[in-house]
């Protein structure tokens, strides 16, 4: 299918849910800085004047968790007790207890054993060329847009903002390639006294302009605020919970999810350090000009360190075959989870920041997982084995077969949408 709409959306940090989600990074990170060896599965649940801390953890290190909830909280911006979560008097519970030996058995390393995975599961990657930081175009304008809800709070270009709030973004295809902004979602949580004409006009100029205004058109829609009222909002509102926005963590729906959610846990679990590893292998493979979309999938059984499969899929947009680009995998990137956690150097208390606004597509230097060092050196692999041909401008619809990899014929690179906006 070529022509199609493809919709995907996200929410601010304020939102139930993604106040779980921080809180539980927020306590890996306190208790990664002191002990950076921690072993941390926590997880939160929030709602009218509550937060509820639960978990196993084993560390040697002692960490005032309510005092991390409440700062975290305040940086949130839930400072007011009239949005039903006040970081200064709202209550905080914890039942946190050691964990599992019997999981340690299989994750510790010693003599005789390798760092295992943490648990058995599958975790997917994925990378395309439809943005600069080689993320699908609806959620990185479904982040953006939830970013600039919350710039416009926290710097009073709209006072009136409170901190729950949602965006999405529909974007329409034309030939596999996004070409406008079909529909524009906007939920934001607001002050009693604003009066909807004023929302609407004002979240158009400051949110939606500043971030969609070059590819929507007369014909787009916008829809904010469509139940007309939106002033009890956050825990007060809607429950939150850890783990509960892993298609808003990843890649919108453009892509599978293996069903572990990221935050709270350290990297031990595969469930957040493969997939981690997964984007940064098809990442590398998209930016080393080998394919134009590209999906990783890796598993794991708990206490094995190798994973039992590795699965490169590239949609027909591969330049080299999809089993070469397995190999390559297992040749030059890191699977087994020690080499995962020391490569991408996830021992540091930098979980915080992942747990808004997407895990991926962020160049910071926290996001090791986003380099593309690898690029190169894929290049350099392939031209080993293959006589890569030069790449020529050439249209999907021409797909011309003439280039040939051993005994099979490939199609030529796919040209890219250099009309696109530099998102």
């Amino acid at each position: 299918m070529q022509n199609f709409l493809f919709t995907s959306e996200s929410v601010t940090e304020g939102h139930p849910d993604k106040i779980c989600d921080q809180v539980s990074d927020s306590i890996l990170d306190a208790m990664l800085a002191k002990d950076k060896y921690s072993r941390v599965a926590v997880e939160c649940l929030t709602t009218t004047g509550l937060m509820f801390v639960a978990g196993e953890v084993t560390t040697n290190c002692y960490v005032d968790i309510p005092n991390v909830v409440r700062g975290t909280l305040k940086d949130i911006g839930y400072t007011n007790p009239e949005y039903g979560l006040d970081s200064s008097d709202c209550s905080v519970l914890t039942a946190i207890h050691e964990q599992s030996q019997n999981i340690a058995v299989g994750v510790d390393t010693n003599k005789k054993h390798e760092q295992g995975a943490g648990d058995q599961g599958l975790m997917f990657g994925f990378a395309c060329r439809e943005t600069d930081t080689l993320m699908p175009l609806p959620i990185t304008l479904a982040h953006r847009l939830a970013m600039r809800l919350a710039e416009v709070r926290k710097k009073k270009i709209l006072p009136w903002v409170r901190p729950d709030g949602k965006s999405q973004v529909t974007i329409q295809y034309e030939n596999g390639l996004p070409k406008r902004i079909d529909a524009v979602v906007i939920a934001v949580h607001h002050n009693p006294e604003v009066p909807r004409k004023k929302i609407r006009s004002d979240i158009i100029e400051h949110v939606i302009h500043p971030v969609c205004k070059k590819m929507m058109d007369r014909n787009t829609k916008i829809f904010i605020n469509e139940t007309g009222v939106f002033i009890v909002g956050g825990p007060e509102a809607d429950t939150g919970l850890t783990g509960r926005k892993i298609i808003v963590d990843t890649y919108g729906g453009y892509a599978p999810h293996g069903g572990g959610a990221f935050s709270g846990k350290d990297p031990s679990k595969v469930d957040r350090s493969a997939c981690y590893a997964a984007r940064y292998i098809a990442k590398n493979i998209v930016a080393a000009d080998l394919a134009e979309k590209c999906q990783v999938q890796l598993a794991y059984s708990i206490g094995v360190a190798a994973p039992v499969s590795i699965s490169v899929n590239c949609f027909g947009t591969n330049r080299v075959p999809e089993d070469r680009l397995s190999a390559l995998v297992r040749e030059y990137f890191p699977v087994k989870p020690a080499d995962i956690i020391s490569q991408l150097k996830l021992l540091r208390p930098i979980y915080r920041k992942t747990a808004s606004y997407g895990h991926f597509g962020r160049n910071e230097p926290e996001f090791t997982w986003e380099k593309t060092d690898k690029a190169t050196l894929l290049k350099t692999a392939v031209k080993t084995f293959y006589e890569v041909p030069s790449k020529k401008p050439q249209t999907r619809a021409a797909g011309r077969k003439s280039n040939v990899v051993g005994q099979t014929t490939y199609a030529g690179p796919i040209s890219r949408p250099g009309a696109l906006p530099a998102y």
